[in-house]
C-alpha cells in the first residue's frame, strides 16, 4: 500500500523554469550576451545551476574561477526572484489536496539547496503542508544516492516500499530504486527531447499531475 508520495521539486511539483530561466537570461544580458528562448532553457532546469551556466556560457566546473563566478552570480540573481513566477504545475493543487484527504503523506526530495528550497515552499504556502522537505544539503549525499529518500522515509515513518518517488530525470528513478521504492516519471516535467524515459525502468510514466493520484489510488 502506498502511504507516501515524494516529489522532486523542479519540473515535477513546481514549474520553476520561468524564474530560473529569467535569472539565466539576466546573467546573459549582464555579460553582453543574447538571452535564450524559454524552450531552450526549460529542458535543462531540472539539472540545476551548473547545467544552466553551461547552457548559457559553455563553461563548467572544469573551467575554474570563470565558471564559478558565473555560477555564484546566477544563484544570487535566482535567489532574488525565487517565487516571482514559479507555481505548482497546472493540476497539481487538487492532487495534493486529494492526497491529504486520503491520508497519504506527501513531501519534497530535491537536489536544490535548502536556502532556495525552504523559502520557495514558504512563499507558496506549501512548507507547512509537506510531511517532509529534504533538500540537496540535508543528507550526506544527493540523488541519485538513495540517502535523501531514505531520510524522507525516516521523517515520515514509512517504509520505502510504501512510498513512490515522482521525478523527471533518470537520476530520480535510480535514487528511488536504490532506496527500494517504486519510481514514477513526470512526463509533464522538464524532459529533454533526447530523453527516453520509457527506458529508465520506472514503475509508472505519468502524462499529467492527475495521473499521480490515479496511480496511488490504484495501489492503495
Amino acid at each position: 500500500m502506498i502511504r507516501a508520495v515524494f516529489f522532486d521539486l523542479d519540473g515535477t511539483l513546481l514549474d520553476t523554469a520561468p524564474d530560473m530561466g529569467g535569472a539565466l537570461n539576466t546573467l546573459l544580458e549582464e555579460e553582453g550576451r543574447t538571452p535564450l528562448p524559454p524552450e531552450r532553457i526549460r529542458p535543462v532546469v531540472s539539472h540545476g545551476a551548473t547545467a544552466l551556466v553551461r547552457l548559457g556560457f559553455g563553461l563548467g566546473p572544469e573551467d575554474g574561477e570563470a565558471f564559478e563566478r558565473l555560477r555564484r552570480r546566477f544563484l544570487s540573481l535566482y535567489h532574488r526572484r525565487l517565487a516571482r513566477e514559479t507555481r505548482l504545475f497546472p493540476g497539481m493543487a487538487p492532487v495534493l489536496e486529494a492526497l491529504e484527504a486520503d491520508g497519504v503523506y506527501w513531501g519534497v526530495v530535491t537536489n536544490k539547496p535548502a536556502r532556495f528550497t525552504e523559502p520557495l515552499l514558504t512563499a507558496l504556502g506549501l512548507d507547512r503542508r509537506a510531511a517532509c522537505v529534504v533538500s540537496g544539503d540535508t543528507a550526506p549525499a544527493r540523488k541519485p544516492d538513495p540517502r535523501p529518500l531514505l531520510h524522507a522515509c525516516g521523517v515520515t515513518g514509512v517504509l520505502p516500499e510504501e512510498c513512490v518517488y515522482v521525478g523527471d530525470a533518470r537520476r530520480d528513478v535510480e535514487a528511488a530504486h536504490a532506496a527500494g521504492m517504486p519510481a514514477a516519471v513526470a512526463l509533464f516535467g522538464y524532459l529533454d527531447p533526447g530523453d527516453e524515459p520509457a527506458a529508465w525502468g520506472a514503475e509508472a510514466l505519468l502524462e499529467a499531475p492527475a495521473d499521480v493520484l490515479a496511480w496511488v489510488r490504484a495501489h492503495a
